[in-house]
């Protein structure tokens, strides 16, 4: 069995992250706006805590997950909520084969090509979330390298445009903050908090 301690290193600095930054959102910023779609921050924690990670966790388990499910409840108390997924996650992930075979787009690969995925998935939204509390914590640069090294190849034209999962890349300067990179790549404005009004209030 084959392990990628560098791999499940940087899925542990990113939930880790991810759980620092809804560790300091409070309830009433619930209804302000996020860089992510029409989602407000209440939604996006949802589709984190709801979503998002119990498809992460049966894919490390190697089950297929199911996006198109809709999120579960989550309790109010977010932070303690992602922490119980977060658990389940690392859990799954310390004891599996990275090099296992498993379902992916139609084909095989490598089990290790989810924890790429769940490592750009909460890269991105860590900025989302922090941006939209406005929480001016430093993000781990090192997480997101690895996120828009992963994703270049993955996310292809065809992805992007109206009624597709994403929007258009929107161009930043080449010696941006990795993170404001990361974010023009997956279609986000990198000044997203400065143009809206009462963001973070």
């Amino acid at each position: 069995m084959s392990t990628d301690t560098s791999t499940l290193s940087l899925l542990e600095r990113a939930v880790r992250q991810m759980d620092s930054i809804i560790g300091q959102v409070r309830p009433e910023q619930g209804s302000l706006p996020t860089p992510c779609g029409e989602w407000d921050v209440r939604a996006l924690i949802t589709h984190l805590v709801g979503h998002m990670m119990p498809n992460f966790v049966a894919a490390a388990n190697g089950g297929t997950p199911d996006w198109q499910a809709p999120a579960a409840a989550v309790p109010d108390d977010w932070a303690q909520a992602f922490r119980g997924e977060a658990d389940q996650l690392l859990g799954a992930w310390r004891g599996a084969d990275m090099d296992r075979l498993v379902a992916w787009g139609g084909a095989q690969a490598p089990l290790r090509g989810h924890a790429d995925q769940q490592i750009t998935e909460l890269a991105m939204h860590s900025w989302d979330l922090a941006k939209a509390t406005s929480q001016d914590v430093p993000l781990d640069p090192s997480v997101a390298e690895h996120a828009l090294n992963w994703s270049k190849p993955m996310l292809r034209p065809e992805y992007r445009g109206s009624g597709r999962g994403f929007a258009d890349e929107v161009p930043v300067p080449q010696d941006a903050p990795i993170y404001g990179q990361l974010a023009g790549w997956f279609g986000r404005d990198p000044g997203w908090a400065e143009t809206q009004p009462g963001a973070g209030e």
